[in-house]
């Protein structure tokens, strides 16, 4: 049974920085993308950032020039360097996980980032 297991979350002040990682576990394939998806209170899940196996990101762009998206395709981890944080950040992030070969998608069970003075 495929895993996403996140980490890192917290409570943050504007302008400081987070970073997020997650683990898969029980895979035994590459996922042919992975990334962060996020969502706030009353809004619906967004896409944030996400690696493929090429190499290839892509971001949002209320997160462009802000985070960084990283990838180990050996591991299967990726990770999510939040810097310059805005309390419009605050939400839900999910990692994701998607293999093209089952047409499957993986979601994380979430973790809480909250950017408030």
């Amino acid at each position: 049974q495929v895993q996403l297991v996140e980490s890192g979350g917290g409570l943050m002040q504007p302008g400081g920085s987070l970073r997020l990682s997650c683990a898969a576990s029980g895979s035994a394939f590459s996922f042919t993308s992975m990334g962060w998806y996020r969502q706030a209170p009353g809004k619906q899940r967004e896409l944030v950032a996400l690696s493929y196996t090429n190499g290839v990101t892509n971001s949002a762009d209320s997160v462009k020039g802000r985070f960084t998206i990283s990838r180990d395709n050996v591991k299967n981890t990726v990770a999510l360097q939040m810097n310059s944080l805005i309390p419009e950040d605050t939400a839900m992030y999910y990692c994701y996980g998607y293999r093209l070969l089952t047409r499957t998608e993986y979601w994380g069970h979430g973790t809480q980032v909250t950017v408030s003075s």
